[in-house]
């Protein structure tokens, strides 16, 4: 499509746009209404904007159009009042991305069986828009990918026709920075990093965010952004890998894990609190630095710090299995035929999302040594399993913890009571450290 011209001469779609912004008479679609979509789509329908959700899954579909919520992140009154208004809906039908002046994608970005990036879904997406790219449009790419993705991917599907980046369209990558469960940092609230493949496309993704967004930092580059977003994530990785490899030496040392970073945490500069666990979970941590690994070695680069960090990480689930194992042999019980409960299926506290949760693997390990395993999850009340069959989190009580020959914490939820967990249990696995207030039945308790 060629850029459209007036008898004064061509469109400014840059002035155009951004006084579109501060009027909020833009329309804008967000592609993927997920733990990251939605709570963006509702921020900025909030305050005016006509926001359009695409998702191919039908149900969520359903459910923002009815005012349903399903994301913790998003005020249930605000979804609501969002929808009642006009201000917000939702649709399976991408023939309608051309309506839209602002085009945000928030698609999954996975890993395949080997751990290599699959960015299908960002494919996909850039298919159907370039299908339908006009004049005048901002996209704005969110999902966590590898450097080079913006420029290398969704750029020349864009480019295929006349119109020109930063002139015509204008696309950016702005990394989603999105942390479940977080009630202090939040969408509008957290510092946005936004980069331009020109100039012009930094600009106006920069005055669009900054509608709803306190703090918008412009870089110098989309790969100057991607390469921001994951080593953020890998920064996390690699230094719960390091306490994660700690935790391994003091099981074998004999010495308290947590006695040791609780007196390491007292030093007032150069340290920073991470603990260990039954391994890395959620959407960021166990995902981000394979997609670095992996374009690095283009580069004819191996990124060996940060793929020992991988493997630690990758081994904790293991570990947890044997602290089981020889917590039932304490008892004089065989992992075989042991009845196991597992408190926490959430790959952090206090939240639904077991997306790459170690407890899963966890599970997967004691079923395969022929253990059987329930769970209780206050935050989780079902979800699908490896094998296709769908899990179901029972009623936590005296007679289910009297029943179990061994008690396996996997996520620390507050509303758990512990105390009653370890006075009624027969053997507990603690790998959170729930535990460490109970008095009196610490014998009890396994720590990883």
């Amino acid at each position: 499509m060629t850029a459209i011209s007036t008898t004064l001469g061509p469109i400014d779609y840059r002035a155009r746009l951004k006084d579109m912004f501060a009027a909020r008479t833009a329309t804008v679609g967000v592609v993927g209404v997920g733990y990251v979509g939605l709570p963006l789509a509702v921020e900025k329908a909030k305050v005016g904007f006509h926001v359009i959700g695409y998702d191919r899954n039908a149900e969520r579909v359903a459910k923002i159009n009815r005012g349903e919520n399903y994301i913790l992140d998003v005020a249930d009154a605000e979804l609501k009042e969002s929808v009642s208004s006009g201000t917000l809906e939702a649709t399976t039908d991408f023939s309608s991305l051309d309506r839209c002046d602002v085009i945000i994608i928030c698609v999954p970005t996975p890993l395949t069986a080997n751990h290599d990036p699959d960015i299908s879904y960002i494919r996909h997406v850039g298919g159907k828009i370039a299908e339908r790219l006009r004049p005048g449009q901002l996209i704005c790419l969110e999902s966590t990918t590898y450097p080079g993705t913006t420029e290398e991917v969704l750029l020349p599907l864009f480019s295929s026709g006349d119109l020109i980046a930063g002139r015509d369209f204008f696309l950016a990558f702005s990394p989603e920075r999105v942390d479940p469960g977080n009630k202090r940092y939040t969408t509008k609230n957290t510092n946005k990093l936004v980069g331009g493949v020109t100039p012009a496309c930094t600009e106006v993704a920069s005055s669009f965010y900054a509608q709803t967004i306190l703090t918008v930092l412009s870089v110098a580059s989309p790969k100057v952004a991607e390469m921001a977003k994951v080593f953020e994530n890998t920064f996390r990785a690699v230094n719960i890998a390091l306490v994660n490899e700690l935790a391994l030496l003091c099981d074998r040392m004999e010495i308290n894990i947590w006695d040791v970073i609780d007196a390491a945490a007292t030093k007032p500069f150069g340290i920073m609190r991470f603990e260990p666990g039954p391994g890395v979970g959620g959407h960021c941590i166990p995902v981000d630095p394979f997609y670095l690994t992996w374009k690095a070695r283009e580069y004819d680069f191996h990124t060996r710090f940060i793929e020992l960090a991988g493997e630690i990480n990758l081994q904790m689930p293991y570990f947890v299995r044997d602290k089981v194992v020889r917590a039932l042999g304490e008892h004089r019980k065989s992992l075989r035929g042991a009845k196991l409960l597992v408190i926490g299926i959430a790959y952090k506290r206090d939240i639904e999302d077991c997306r790459e949760s170690p407890a899963l693997k966890v599970v997967e390990l004691l079923e395969h040594e022929g253990a059987a395993v329930v769970y209780h999850d206050p935050c989780v009340p079902s979800y699908r399993a490896k094998d296709g069959s769908t899990r179901h989190s029972v009623e936590l009580n005296v007679r289910r913890l009297h029943e179990a020959d061994c008690v396996l914490i996997l996520t620390d939820h507050s509303t758990v009571d512990w105390q009653e967990i370890v006075r009624e249990a027969h053997a507990v696995v603690d790998t959170r450290n729930a535990t460490r207030h109970v008095r009196g039945e610490e014998s009890r308790v396994t720590l990883l």
